[in-house]
């Protein structure tokens, strides 16, 4: 799964012209996050979205409070909207990337030849 994911996120940020052999790391932290977002979204899912419970305190008051999962759905959409703002992957912030182009190495002109090493390459 996570294999499909990271292939996935690395074919959109190579059609954008975002994708660098750098941030494989930042990648990889990405993808984990969608993989856990996904699985709290299965389980919220045969929850029934369930978003908030009955919970009593030490004191007998009881109150609603939003669901474990739900809270950890919401910190991961948070951390996933910062990761995909680092990799470009939202229009916000891909449209206010100027992608200078990747300077191209130039090719260095064969050196010409000393006399001696022209001479010998001849003889041979």
């Amino acid at each position: 799964m996570r294999s499909q994911l990271k292939k996935e996120v690395v074919d959109n940020m190579k059609h954008l012209g975002v994708y660098r052999d750098d941030f494989e790391h930042t990648i990889d932290i990405y993808v984990g996050m969608l993989a856990q977002y996904q699985a709290f979204e299965k389980q919220f899912e045969e929850l029934g979205f369930k978003i908030t419970d009955s919970y009593t305190n030490k004191a007998g008051a009881t109150n609603e409070r939003k669901t474990p999962i739900y809270t950890a759905m919401e910190a991961l959409r948070k951390d996933l909207a910062t990761y995909s703002n680092l990799l470009c992957l939202n229009p916000k912030t891909y449209e206010r990337v100027k992608r200078p182009e990747v300077p191209v190495r130039k090719e260095e002109k064969e050196k010409p030849k000393s006399k001696l090493i022209q001479a010998l390459s001849e003889t041979s």
